[in-house]
């Protein structure tokens, strides 16, 4: 269900399985979880994700899913959570295309990536009260930071789906695209980051993850912006930073320290 293709320095990683509209177990969870470790030590320089066929991914594949039996505990903090932190920890740029449903899961998978950029037609919210169950894979962060726990709640109670260009003017996502040109957009992107200074993008992304995960506050984000700076200005990327705007001329940066 998962591929993984690698080229010019860019990872390319699709749920492929468009019949059930990308809807994952823990098998594909696992290949999933192989594609990024796979992708990482190929040393890439920006990854995208992306799923094939009318949707992104409409969560979990619960179609053979007895509840009397189910793991759930196991299913989601055994499995789902270590992918969706491994996602967010990758060493390089990551995006994903958002398109028609993002669910559950799906949603999650956005959720860990750093960039995401959404089809005008997408469909994400929180379905799950039709089933009794309740939001996973972070939904409730997203909600509540990015649109206050009234909108949050109403979501949740509602099981309203938002459009990709209402979740994007909502501050949920990056960027809204047409439909036919979101996937473009999403790879242009990618190959712009990973002509860029993949260590300094490494730094901010351990910056806000302090910011996001531990509610670091200003001074001490600027004490490890301060580190960062330090560290950085020994790598041949800072070098040659400098180097390029003092010469008036392009830089080209090897990613590497």
């Amino acid at each position: 269900m998962i591929e993984l293709t690698i080229a010019d320095d860019i990872a390319e990683v699709v749920l492929n399985a468009p019949e059930k509209r990308n809807a994952v177990d823990a098998s594909a969870l696992q290949e999933l979880a192989d594609a990024y470790t796979q992708a990482e030590r190929a040393g890439v320089r920006a990854l995208v994700l992306r799923g094939e066929g009318k949707g992104f991914c409409a969560g979990r594949d619960i179609a053979q899913v007895d509840p009397a039996t189910d793991d759930a505990m196991g299913f989601m903090r055994g499995t789902l959570q270590p992918l969706l932190e491994q996602i967010a920890a990758f060493p390089a740029p990551t995006f994903a295309v958002a398109h028609g449903a993002c669910l559950g899961i799906g949603l999650g998978l956005l959720v860990a990536t750093d960039v995401v950029y959404v089809a005008e037609s997408a469909k994400l919210g929180s379905p799950f009260a039709a089933l009794g169950a309740t939001l996973d894979s972070g939904g409730h962060a997203l909600f509540f930071e990015r649109l206050g726990a009234h909108r949050a709640f109403d979501l949740i109670y509602s099981g309203r789906l938002m459009s990709g260009a209402e979740a994007v003017a909502a501050g949920l996502f990056s960027q809204a695209f047409p439909d036919d040109e979101v996937l473009a957009a999403t790879r242009a992107a990618a190959a712009h980051a990973a002509q860029g200074p993949t260590l300094a993008f490494w730094a901010s992304k351990e910056i806000i993850r302090g910011l996001r995960d531990e509610r670091q506050g200003l001074w001490r984000s600027v004490d490890a912006e301060n580190a960062a700076q330090a560290a950085l200005s020994q790598t041949a990327d800072f070098r040659e930073g400098f180097a390029a705007f003092q010469q008036k001329r392009q830089p080209r940066f090897t990613g590497r320290g």
